[in-house]
């Protein structure tokens, strides 16, 4: 449903803080036009949680909108399982293919808090269901054997799996049933995590290389990794500098560098350092993004 390449968009702002809507519409005609199959937009990258509720949904409905081909998963997550049901009925009323649920961050509930987290936002929505399983921004990790049960769950089709953990991975890829697709939340993984049977990815990196990003991805679920290889070592550097602070503070920094926003995230989020621009810099050139 949400294989291939996914981009967590960022959330362009202009100079007196406000949305950038024509730089968020350019951003998703250059998505498209390089070969991302879907939009990701109001997720970690697009700063969900410094936006606000009319916010969020204004950059979902510009994102579908614009959007000509690609299927929108709308970011609609939090830690409050009640606003995450609001949150998912409005993107769902939109027009949304799908929702991008995070495990509820910061309270860190028990695996069966997770559970019925989901259950519960499951019951209420009629919108598909893409788990995010983060615990580097949630603080706890949803282990394989919650993923599995709610893999079982109506509305529930697949994961994105940012854990880092690959023995959780295998597990879940192992045992999960057939149509529950697992999806890399973490770029430098996408290649490993598609050759033990996962389906694509939710990139930060395909925010500045779309058509790279896209390009791998295809030739990994196509088995030919060889090629695919070749891809995943150049874009190797993004996928390590793009974290060097604190997502998305250096996607954002190289998407003003290619036209798209100020480049400035929102408080409590700062603009990129001195040194660490003139790292990004050095991997914008090398690859010749601009």
């Amino acid at each position: 449903m949400f294989g291939g390449t996914a981009t967590a968009i960022i959330t362009p702002f202009k100079k007196d803080g406000s949305i950038d809507e024509d730089g968020l519409r350019r951003l998703v005609d250059f998505q498209e036009e390089n070969g991302v199959t879907t939009l990701v937009p109001c997720g970690s990258t697009g700063e969900s949680a410094t936006l606000s509720h009319e916010e969020h949904i204004r950059v979902i409905s510009i994102v579908i909108d614009q959007a000509k081909k690609a299927k929108i998963l709308a970011g609609a997550g939090s830690n409050c399982t009640e606003e995450a049901i609001k949150l998912s009925k409005c993107a769902a009323d939109l027009g949304a293919d799908g929702l991008l649920s995070i495990s509820p961050y910061y309270i860190k509930p028990t695996q069966e808090g997770i559970y019925q987290h989901f259950r519960k936002i499951s019951e209420s929505v009629d919108c598909p269901i893409v788990l995010y399983n983060v615990p580097g921004r949630t603080g706890s990790n949803m282990n394989a054997e919650t993923t599995l049960r709610l893999s079982e769950l109506p509305g529930i089709v697949g994961i994105k799996e940012a854990s880092g953990n690959m023995p959780q991975v295998q597990k879940i890829i192992e045992t999960k049933p057939k149509d529950f697709e697992v999806l890399s939340g973490d770029d430098g993984l996408t290649f490993p995590m598609i050759a033990l049977g996962a389906v694509g990815v939710i990139s930060v990196t395909s925010n500045c290389c779309p058509r790279s990003m896209s390009q791998m991805v295809d030739l990994c679920l196509k088995e030919k990794f060889i090629d695919a290889s070749a891809l995943h070592y150049k874009m190797m550097p993004l996928f390590t500098d793009l974290f060097v602070e604190s997502n998305p503070i250096p996607i954002k920094y190289v998407m003003k560098r290619l036209g798209y926003g100020n480049g400035l995230p929102r408080l409590p989020l700062t603009e990129l350092s001195p040194a660490n621009r003139a790292l990004l810099d050095k991997d914008i050139a090398m690859l010749g993004l601009i």
